[in-house]
């Protein structure tokens, strides 16, 4: 269960931060797209999410399939940081 980090963020491990990421997949597809990110981040309460979005793809989609597969989910730490007050530990 996500832990409150000096009640501004939140503190989960990496696979508690997949396993919310993907509760946005909509399609059930195994990736998180740009529209469902953007959706996340909504669900935060982020304002602005069209440029955001664009800076937490190009960070997490390694392989620029359009998509932020599982292995590249770790990839949003400093974004889920910055723009979800989520923090990601190791565990």
């Amino acid at each position: 269960k996500p832990r409150d980090f000096k009640g501004k963020h939140q503190i989960m491990t990496s696979e508690e931060f997949k396993k919310w990421l993907k509760k946005f997949d909509s399609n059930k597809d195994g990736r998180i797209s740009k529209e469902e990110l953007r959706e996340a981040m909504r669900a935060k309460g982020v304002w602005f999410t069209r440029w955001k979005y664009k800076s937490g793809m190009k960070a997490a989609d390694k392989n620029r399939n359009g998509f932020i597969e599982d292995d590249e989910m770790i990839y949003l730490k400093e974004f889920a940081l910055k723009h979800l007050g989520i923090k990601i530990v190791t565990s």
